[in-house]
């Protein structure tokens, strides 16, 4: 069911902003993250994993020429559907939420924050963090338009993802935010991991895949699925 930008005004006003994270957001009880949110110093090296062959690059550290940015899988609280939305400015481009790392910021920390900022989901659990970055190359116009908004010259963006699976209801989704940002996202749905990545555009295909291939473990078949 889609969920238009004007449900999500409604909600705005009820929603009580706390001033720290740490207090709305429970982490999972998963024992390679079982930590604080205020103790959390999450590394952003990982497993002696190989690295990866596919066309975007997999890796221990982000490289240098790329944006370092988060990616938010957030699922249903069954963990069958995954949470997408059409973004205002291009509204037949459907995401998952992300965003940048501010400086001296950890990418758990960031996500959390990020996740808040464009849902405005206060209650979930982190489930799974991807054990690599990986990086998309913008396409050339893309590349332009989003560096002259930054002042930057960056190639594309480094990601490090992670699964949030909601712990709260669907009314507590509000795609103004938490108001400390301007709103991203028109719309938002619940698809299945494969409608996720049917909808996404063609740069971020490759990093949907292998993204959702690796949190394919922790995600449920959904039942209500023909066989």
């Amino acid at each position: 069911m889609t969920v238009a930008a004007s449900r999500s005004l409604i909600l705005l006003h009820p929603i009580s902003i706390p001033s720290s994270s740490a207090a709305v957001l429970r982490l999972p009880r998963i024992a390679t993250v079982r930590r604080t949110l205020s103790s959390c110093s999450c590394s952003t090296s990982s497993s002696s994993a190989d690295r990866s062959a596919s066309p975007f690059a997999s890796m221990d550290a982000p490289p240098q020429g790329y944006r370092t940015n988060v990616g938010i899988c957030l699922a249903d609280p069954s963990l069958t559907k995954i949470f997408s939305a059409s973004r205002i400015d291009i509204p037949s481009a459907w995401q998952m939420p992300q965003g940048g790392i501010d400086e001296g910021e950890e990418p758990r920390a960031a996500a959390i924050r990020e996740l808040r900022e464009e849902t405005g989901v206060r209650s979930a659990e982190i489930v799974a963090e991807a054990p690599h970055w990986v990086t998309y190359d913008f396409p050339p116009d893309v590349r332009d338009r989003l560096n002259a908004r930054w002042g930057t010259n960056w190639k594309g963006q480094a990601q490090k993802w992670f699964l949030f699976r909601l712990t709260g209801n669907d009314d507590e989704i509000n795609l103004m935010g938490d108001g400390s940002e301007k709103p991203e996202f028109s719309e938002w749905t619940w698809m299945t991991p494969e409608q996720v990545i049917e909808k996404a555009v063609e740069f971020k295909k490759p990093v949907y895949e292998e993204t959702l291939k690796h949190f394919a473990p922790y995600l449920q078949s959904d039942p209500t699925a023909s066989s």
